[in-house]
C-alpha cells in the first residue's frame, strides 16, 4: 500500500492521507512519487475546500498529457456545458462553485435535466455526463471523495424523440449526382478531397492531412498516417483518432484515375514531380493543407444546387460505410476500412443499415424438404 500525507484536518489536527493498494511495491512507489509531485505543484491541495471547477481544471491539465489537442478541446467544451466558468471565468456557475465533497447526485440530476430543457440533444448531454463521471472518478480513485455522485444519474431522453443517428447517408442516386457535380467543379483540390471522403470513407481531417508519400498510384492504395484538425485555437497536425485509424485502403479505379490526373496537373504546375512530403490538398500558400472550412463551403453550395438538403462532409463517410454494408461487405472489413477501433463501433453506428439487410434473410423450415408442391 502506498500512502501520502496531504494535509491536516482543521478541526482535529489529524493528518489527511491518500492511500492506494497495488499488486507490486514498484507500482506503489511510482504512484506515491507521482502524487508527491502533484502535491508539490499544488495539484493535491486540502480536499475540504476545493471546488468542482478547480478539480475539473486540474483533471483537464492531466488529460493534456494523454490525449490529442482536439480531444482536450472537446472535453473542455463538454464540461463547460455543466460548468460555464471553464469557458468564461466571469460566468455564473452554480455547479462548478460547489465544494467537490459537497456535491450530491441531486445536483448532477438538476444540471442534466436543465441541459435537456435548454434543447441540447440527448447524445450531447450523455457526453457531458460521461465527462463529469470521469472527473469525479479520478477524485474517487485518489480518495478525495467517498463516492461518485454521477454514477446513479442517467440521461432521461424525452420519449417523443426518435433515436438519433450519428449521420445521414446519401441514397445511391444522390451520391452519383454529387460525384458528377464534383467532376465539373472549378477547384480541383476541394472536389477531389470530397470525392475521397465519399469513395474511401476518410474523415475530413484525414483527407486534408494527406501527403503525396501516402499515396501509391501504382499499387492503387492510400495510407492514412495523420490528421489536420482544429484544436480549439488553431488548425494543427495530429495523430489519427485511434491507433486503428492508421490504415491502408484500396482506391477504387475511377477515383484512382482522377488521382493520377490530379498528380499530372500538379507536375505541370510545379515543373517537377510533387515531393513525397508535399500536401496533396495544399492551401493557397502551399505550406499547409486547405482550410478546414473549405470542404464544408464547397459541399454546401453543391448540395444546395442539387437539392440534396443539408449534407455535412462527415455524411460522405457515413454514406461510404452504409453503401459497403448494403452491398454485403462483412462487418469486420467495414470496421477496418473505416478505421474503427473494433466492429462494435461500426455496429452501433450502422445498426439501422444492418437491420434492414437482415430482414432479407428468412428461413422457412418447410423449404428444407425441397421446392413446395412436390410430394
Amino acid at each position: 500500500m502506498a500512502q501520502l500525507t496531504i494535509g491536516h484536518d482543521p478541526a482535529t489536527g489529524r493528518p489527511r492521507k491518500l492511500s492506494k493498494v497495488f499488486p507490486t511495491r514498484k507500482e506503489a512507489e511510482a504512484w506515491r512519487v507521482d502524487q508527491a509531485a502533484r502535491l508539490h505543484k499544488g495539484l493535491l491541495g486540502s480536499p475540504e475546500g476545493i471546488t468542482l471547477r478547480e478539480w475539473a481544471s486540474r483533471w483537464l491539465e492531466g488529460k493534456a498529457r494523454e490525449v490529442r489537442p482536439k480531444s482536450l478541446h472537446l472535453y473542455r467544451q463538454e464540461l463547460a456545458y455543466a460548468m460555464p466558468s471553464l469557458k468564461d471565468p466571469k460566468a455564473k456557475d452554480p455547479l462548478g462553485s460547489l465544494r467537490l465533497r459537497a456535491i450530491q447526485p441531486a445536483h448532477i440530476r438538476a444540471v442534466v435535466d436543465s441541459l435537456l430543457d435548454r434543447g441540447l440533444s440527448p447524445r450531447t448531454v450523455q457526453k457531458v455526463r460521461q465527462r463529469l463521471f470521469q472527473v469525479f472518478e479520478e477524485a474517487l480513485a485518489l480518495e478525495v471523495i467517498a463516492r461518485n455522485p454521477v454514477a446513479p444519474v442517467k440521461v432521461r431522453a424525452p420519449k417523443s424523440l426518435a433515436p438519433q443517428r450519428t449521420g445521414r447517408s446519401l441514397e445511391e442516386h444522390e451520391a452519383l449526382a454529387l460525384l458528377a457535380a464534383l467532376d465539373h467543379h472549378p477547384d480541383r483540390r476541394t472536389a477531389l478531397a470530397l470525392r475521397l471522403c465519399l469513395a474511401l470513407g476518410l474523415r475530413k481531417g484525414e483527407v486534408l492531412g494527406l501527403q503525396w508519400g501516402d499515396i501509391d498510384l501504382e499499387e492503387g492504395v492510400l495510407t492514412v498516417r495523420r490528421s489536420w484538425v482544429y484544436t480549439g485555437k488553431e488548425a494543427a497536425l495530429s495523430h489519427p483518432k485511434t491507433p486503428t485509424s492508421i490504415r491502408t485502403v484500396p482506391i477504387p479505379q475511377a477515383t484512382l484515375a482522377r488521382l493520377r490526373g490530379y498528380w499530372d496537373w500538379w507536375r505541370e504546375k510545379l515543373g517537377a514531380n510533387p515531393p513525397p512530403e508535399a500536401w496533396v490538398f495544399p492551401g493557397n500558400r502551399g505550406d499547409r493543407p486547405l482550410d478546414l472550412n473549405a470542404l464544408n463551403h464547397t459541399l454546401r453550395r453543391i448540395a444546395d444546387r442539387l437539392g440534396l438538403g443539408r449534407v455535412r462532409v462527415h455524411d460522405l463517410r457515413h454514406t461510404y460505410g452504409s453503401l459497403l454494408l448494403a452491398k454485403g461487405a462483412p462487418l469486420e472489413l467495414v470496421a477496418e476500412r473505416m478505421g474503427h477501433a473494433n466492429p462494435n463501433i461500426t455496429l452501433g453506428v450502422y445498426r439501422h443499415v444492418l437491420e434492414k439487410e437482415r430482414r432479407g434473410w428468412v428461413l422457412d423450415p418447410e423449404d428444407l424438404a425441397g421446392p413446395r408442391g412436390q410430394a
